[in-house]
């Protein structure tokens, strides 16, 4: 009995030394830098995904910020263009002129028409995109 408990002891222990000797060989192969060719290219392989999704991320920020800069310009734009006819319409509304005035029916539908037309346009414009 005890033999083949020592002969089990034996061959479990020298699967472990070799095991171990794998372990230590791929351990001195990788610190003797002969695993540096494979690295490399591991590693300008990374290099290369991770600047083409830097690229990538760059681009979508600046046509995000392009996109937000040309809805506050046209914004700016819209409320300076209807200004004069929002204050002319309050002001005739308030000044208790009648609403039958040509001048206070035209101003009224500027005030309406051009928001409604934007809206259109932009809704015209997102529905492209879209497709």
């Amino acid at each position: 009995m005890r033999t083949a408990e020592w002969a089990n002891n034996t061959v479990h222990s020298a699967a472990q030394t070799a095991g171990a000797q794998d372990a230590n060989g791929d351990l001195l192969a990788a610190l003797a830098g002969k695993q540096a060719s494979r690295d490399r290219a591991v590693a300008y392989s990374t290099r290369r995904v991770v600047l083409t999704s830097l690229g990538v991320i760059e681009e979508q920020r600046a046509n995000r910020r392009r996109v937000r800069a040309l809805a506050l310009a046209t914004l700016l734009v819209l409320l300076l263009a209807l200004g004069p006819f929002v204050w002319r319409v309050t002001e005739d509304l308030i000044g208790g002129e009648r609403l039958a005035d040509m001048a206070t029916q035209m101003s009224l539908w500027l005030c309406i028409l051009c928001p409604v037309i934007l809206a259109a346009v932009l809704v015209a414009g997102w529905a492209r995109s879209r497709q």
